[in-house]
């Protein structure tokens, strides 16, 4: 059984260094982070901070250095369904239908039941995809296979989401409208999430709490709050909210002088 106290995602003094036979390079220094139930937080900086190292690390994939990744309290140590991980490509087989696309992590893990099945059809119905489920990836738009990408994310039920860029190969208009289901989706759900993003405004809109992350190596240099008013709305609408003009140029203020620092 869950226990909700515990932190769904925390990283402990997490270092991670890549060595070679002829140099060691430390990526990430000094990583203490906590991600409660329900939260969905943004992981921004320049290119090189570690943003996706760090969620390859939550996700299991690779391990730390030093220190402890722990999921819902219990080190991680290597992948699980507990996480979704979605990427910036939707990654969907061209020779599977979307439900089947959808039901695939249900396979890879042996859970795949009538009842699952039922439940990928409502994910598609539910990310506006009725009717598109003996359709075929080619037949969709991107903003569409996007959909069916998180469909198959959510199919196995994590506790915790990791998207990395999902939106960043979408159109303008296509990208609002997925930032409004996704969260919206995921606070039904009651969802955790971490989002990497390079879009400072998308990463206020969406979120709860957004870490600024500085390199040479990787390090949390600032966390910012944002306000209530904010969260509560559609990301779509959060741009229009008091207060949310203040806390990007803030937090572009403080991306800026990190760049300086560097």
């Amino acid at each position: 059984m869950i226990n909700r106290m515990v932190p769904v995602i925390q990283l402990k003094d997490v270092d991670l260094a890549y060595v070679t036979d002829h140099a060691a390079t430390l990526a990430l220094q000094d990583m203490n982070l906590s991600v409660e139930d329900g939260e969905l937080i943004s992981l921004v900086g320049p290119s090189g901070c570690g943003k996706t190292t760090l969620l390859s690390l939550m996700a299991g994939l690779i391990s730390p250095s030093r220190g402890l990744v722990l999921l819902h309290g219990k080190p991680v140590t290597g992948p699980t369904p507990e996480v979704g991980y979605m990427l910036q490509q939707d990654y969907l087989f061209p020779w599977r239908s979307i439900v089947d696309n959808v039901l695939l992590g249900l396979e890879l893990t042996n859970r795949l039941t009538k009842q699952s099945a039922e439940l990928a059809e409502e994910l598609l119905e539910g990310m506006g995809l009725s009717g598109t489920a003996q359709l075929y990836p080619h037949q969709l738009s991107g903003g569409m296979r996007q959909r069916v990408a998180l469909a198959r994310t959510l199919a196995t039920n994590p506790d915790l989401l990791l998207l990395d860029e999902p939106f960043s190969a979408l159109d303008y208009q296509t990208k609002l409208q997925l930032e409004d289901l996704v969260v919206d989706t995921l606070k039904q759900r009651r969802k955790t999430g971490i989002l990497v993003t390079h879009d400072l405004s998308e990463a206020i809109a969406v979120s709860d709490r957004v870490i600024v992350l500085g390199s040479k190596p990787g390090r949390i240099r600032s966390v910012f709050e944002v306000p209530k008013n904010i969260r509560e709305a559609l990301p779509f609408y959060a741009r229009e909210e008091p207060g949310f003009n203040a806390l990007f140029h803030e937090i572009w203020g403080e991306l800026e002088a990190s760049e300086r620092r560097e």
